[in-house]
């Protein structure tokens, strides 16, 4: 498998993660997204979305969407699982897991970014946009798993929503907003002991910079 990314992109970062966690091999082809590499004809030609990530399979299928190619991974390989057998149970983390990724995420994209910048947004003004929608996401996720037992989200075993809660909380320190979210950081402080989240960080790939 080929995984096409960014160091930073913490849509690519979520399947790192999940590749860590099902010990699956795979090479990465990197496209700097400030240079707007993904962008390009040849990338284009693979996600015609121009976003990371977009992962290529045994046997040449594309995949794209970070969740879809999560779920993916996880019905072929199932060991060890990042959802649950139960259907409630699993419902309930795919809303968490889209909460970050649909919500929260998408206003921290370079596009996003740039399309306010382009409007007159001052830069003040659009990283003050960002960091209002990472805390009032955030602050909903914590209250989404302020009941739940476990040193994860949804347990004593790392999931999908794990794989979102991390990279979320790094970008929120990136845009400056006050992290005071105690069961996401206890969250964020379990998955850092386990060498799958450990390898796939930002600085520990080949592109970072």
């Amino acid at each position: 498998m080929t995984l096409h990314g960014y160091f930073r992109s913490t849509a690519a970062w979520r399947v790192r993660i999940a590749l860590a966690v099902k010990r699956l091999p795979y090479d990465q082809a990197f496209h700097h997204l400030r240079l707007g590499e993904q962008r390009s004809p040849s990338y284009l030609g693979l996600n015609p979305q121009g976003l990371v990530p977009a992962l290529v399979v045994d046997g040449g299928d594309v995949l794209t969407q970070s969740l879809a190619i999560i779920e993916y991974l996880d019905e072929t390989h199932p060991e060890p699982p990042l959802l649950p057998s139960s259907p409630l149970a699993r419902a309930k983390i795919r809303a968490f897991a889209q909460a970050i990724a649909c919500d929260i995420h998408p206003v921290q994209n370079l596009r996003v970014l740039d399309r306010l910048r382009a409007l007159g947004l001052k830069e003040a003004e659009v990283q003050a946009w960002a960091r209002d929608v990472i805390d009032q996401g955030l602050t909903a996720c914590e209250r989404l798993i302020a009941d739940k037992s476990g040193r994860f989200a949804f347990g004593d075993s790392p999931g999908l929503a794990d794989l979102c809660v991390v990279p979320q909380l790094f970008n929120a320190r990136r845009f400056g907003a006050d992290v005071r979210w105690p069961r996401l950081l206890a969250v964020e402080e379990a998955c850092a002991e386990l060498p799958a989240f450990v390898v796939s960080r930002p600085e520990n790939q080949p592109d970072s910079e």
